[in-house]
Formats: structure tokens, C-alpha cells, sequence
């Protein structure tokens, strides 16, 4: 199957090369898009993403996407509409509710200067709001990882370091598979590619019946 990855803030392609190394010895055919979140606003990498899905979806035949983090919500931003949506949209420790990281530190000039408009973005619930739900299925995949208790700005929240599992939900009925991982390297530990296969095999039979 066709998959295409996006990655997320702070991140290029290469951040998902063991992975895409990964898939294709499973047989599936990824391909990844680009783009500098510090340099290009969210509408700009939005539509970059949005001309991948498109080549996609007039090639016909079936294709997932995966995002990390700001990846999925520019996957989220770019769905709608495409002749030919994908049959999975899988997410990687995507906030689609405001971090509260980003809502502390989106003042600060080296947040704003590394994060650029999308992380302002990102402290926006109205941002959140106009953002629509995936027509096509749909998994989250969220961390556990990161430290709480007192000192954690988490509290008592699971969490991957920096988004808390509540916060990956797009509906308050969501499960996501929440695994012993980080969010910055969560596409390289082998935990997740094993998460991400289930969830391709288990939508390529669906598809092949």
C-alpha cells in the first residue's frame, strides 16, 4: 500500500527514514513530504500537503497517510475534499487539542522563533475548532513516556514529554494506543512500527474483501 508521511515541527523527512525502511520491507510504498515550519506559515505547508494527497488520490488505488504531530494536523487540514480520500489516517503523538506547552510558552521569542506561525497556532483552541475531523478512519497513537507528579507541568496527566494523551483526542470518545514512548523519536522505536503495521495489514484485508 501506498503511505504517505508527514513529519512534525522542528523535523524533516530524515526523521522518518527508519520507518519508511521499515514499510518497505513490508511491502508497502512510503513516500514523504516536506516542509519548515519556523520558515512557512500553516496555510502554505498545508497546501504543499495537500498537492501529495491529491497526486495520490487521482493515481487511484488505496493509500494511508501517517502524521507526526504538526504533521497530523496538516493532514487534517488538507483532507477534505480529495476525489479519493485515504483509507487510514494514522497519527503520532498529534496534539489536536491545545498543548498546554504551547499555551505556556507561545510568548517566548526562542518558541516563536523555532515554531514560527504554526506554533502560535498551536495555543489557539480556535485554531482547533475550524480544524475538521478525518472522513476516513482514523488511529492515534500517543506516548507515556514523559514524567509526572509534582515537578511535571503535566501533574498527574500521561503524557510524552510534550503532549498529554488527552490532548491527542480529536473526540472525547477516542481511544488512542498509548505506548511507552517519547514524542520527539516516537517513529523510530519499534513499538510503534509494530502499532503502524497492525493498523495497515488490518486495512489493506479490509480492503482486499
Amino acid at each position: 500500500m501506498r503511505v504517505l508521511l508527514v513529519h512534525g515541527m522542528g523535523r524533516t523527512p530524515l526523521s522518518f527514514w527508519q520507518l519508511t525502511r521499515f514499510l518497505r520491507r513490508r511491502g508497502h510504498r512510503p513516500e514523504r513530504a516536506a516542509y519548515i515550519a519556523a520558515l512557512e506559515g500553516f496555510e502554505r505547508i498545508r497546501a504543499r500537503v495537500r498537492g501529495r494527497l491529491q497526486r495520490l488520490s487521482q493515481e487511484g488505488g488505496p493509500y494511508a497517510v501517517i502524521g507526526h504531530s504538526l504533521g497530523g494536523l496538516a493532514l487534517r487540514a488538507a483532507l477534505p475534499g480529495l476525489q479519493q480520500p485515504p483509507v487510514h489516517v494514522i497519527l503520532l503523538g498529534t496534539p489536536n487539542q491545545p498543548p498546554r506547552l504551547a499555551r505556556r510558552l507561545h510568548r517566548l521569542w526562542p518558541y516563536r522563533l523555532l515554531c514560527g506561525e504554526s506554533g502560535q497556532l498551536l495555543a489557539q483552541a480556535e485554531f482547533f475548532a475550524q480544524l475538521p475531523r478525518p472522513q476516513a478512519p482514523y488511529t492515534i497513537i500517543a506516548g507515556s513516556a514523559g514524567s509526572r507528579g509534582r515537578w511535571s507541568p503535566f501533574g498527574a496527566d500521561v503524557n510524552d514529554r510534550l503532549v498529554a494523551v488527552e490532548e491527542t483526542k480529536i473526540m472525547p470518545t477516542d481511544h488512542p494506543i498509548v505506548l511507552d514512548v517519547g514524542h520527539t523519536f516516537m517513529m523510530n522505536d519499534k513499538k510503534v512500527w509494530d502499532a503502524i503495521l497492525d493498523v495497515l495489514e488490518q486495512t489493506r484485508g479490509a480492503d482486499d474483501r
